[in-house]
């Protein structure tokens, strides 16, 4: 970041402490959970967004995630049509913001590329393809291509890159999608250094995922309960623990796959033992943890939001996503944010631990936005 642009971003955020500390209690607490909440939404321009504008002004948003499709209306059409008309919707929305919004998308290549082709964007090609090229220097290039579409568009995160192990070909969300990059930690670990640097190089911000591993799965946690209990191995974790020692410090994305032997209970994004046992305490990551996807199956089907968010929160999430593109709840972000106010009031959540991710999540935007209210 340029130094005038840090000098800037740094009081701003110091003016925002200021103002927080004249305020209400009430206000200082909203301000700080309105952050760790990122929603989807319909709508391609913030005109076209029912309640949208309010969830950014008045819950302080933190970010938004964009998509190509709509999954519950079998819609396209949903976020995105065409690079001009992106370019104005990510401008709409940060204007909306006092703070700089997460901008999020999964541009991954290949066929999980919501900034497609036929839009107008460019082609990418899948970490499968990259991985069996097995050239660091392609998928940086190639990632780089990707970086520089997102920049133009006005999206400052990229859920990618996928570092789960090719361990299961017939993997029905990874393997057969050619998501994976390898089956070898090794070979893993360098593409996704490359893709990292890539995107980097047009200040994108990075997420590695899912954690602590999908690639073994047989089934998809979009739409059932997933248990690798008998199919993860421990070398899942070492493209996380190669890239934290080499000073990672993005984004973490859960997976809600269930593994009884490192949780007997939760699944991954619902687990203290999983997040903070394991990422933060044995892997030493202290960046910003995301959930994936709250409204997916394997966690909707067997958990109330009511009983997620608190689980979540204690196992050390810091963001949690509502994609709303599972189903769809035009008030996800309010119940989100009611829900989480209500565990401070009660003392479930202490306003320490509220803290502790909106100072994470601050840090993140201060290191890389550039955009100011």
């Amino acid at each position: 970041m340029k130094p005038v642009l840090t000098v800037l971003f740094s009081l701003f955020l110091h003016s925002l402490t200021a103002c927080a500390a004249q305020a209400p209690l009430q206000d200082r607490l909203g301000m700080k959970i309105g952050q760790m909440v990122m929603i989807g939404f319909r709508g391609t321009s913030l005109e076209e967004t029912s309640g949208l504008t309010e969830d950014i002004t008045r819950l302080n948003l933190g970010g938004v995630v964009l998509f190509d499709y709509d999954v519950p209306s079998g819609s396209p059409g949903r976020n995105i049509t065409s690079p001009d008309q992106l370019r104005q919707l990510t401008s709409e929305l940060q204007q909306a913001s006092r703070i700089p919004l997460l901008i999020a998308v999964d541009q991954e290549g290949g066929r999980i590329a919501r900034l497609k082709a036929k839009y107008g964007f460019p082609e990418s090609i899948s970490a499968g393809r990259l991985g069996q090229l097995n050239n660091a220097d392609s998928t940086f290039h190639a990632t780089l291509s990707i970086a520089e579409t997102l920049a133009k568009a006005g999206i400052n995160v990229n859920f990618a890159p996928v570092v789960d192990l090719d361990s299961n070909p017939d993997n029905p969300v990874i393997g057969l999608l050619e998501r994976s990059f390898s089956a070898d930690p090794d070979e893993v670990t360098s593409h996704a250094s490359a893709a990292v640097k890539a995107l980097h190089a047009k200040k994108i911000i990075a997420t590695l995922k899912h954690f602590p591993g999908h690639g073994s799965s047989a089934t998809d946690t979009h739409k059932d309960f997933t248990d690798v209990t008998e199919s993860w191995k421990k070398t899942e974790l070492m493209p996380y623990r190669k890239l934290v020692d080499e000073g990672y410090r993005d984004l973490v994305m859960t997976a809600h796959v269930f593994n009884a032997s490192l949780d007997p209970v939760h699944p991954a994004t619902l687990s203290k033992p999983v997040i903070t046992g394991l990422l933060r305490d044995s892997l030493g990551f202290s960046g910003v943890v995301i959930s994936d996807d709250m409204q997916m199956k394997a966690v909707a089907d067997h958990y109330s939001l009511e009983t997620a968010i608190p689980l979540a929160i204690e196992a050390g999430v810091d963001i949690l996503l509502f994609a709303n593109n599972s189903t769809y709840d035009a008030d996800i972000a309010e119940k989100a944010v009611t829900i989480i106010r209500s565990l401070v009031d009660k003392g479930t959540v202490s306003p320490a631990r509220i803290d502790s991710s909106y100072r994470r999540i601050m840090a993140l935007k201060q290191h890389y936005l550039n955009v100011f209210p």
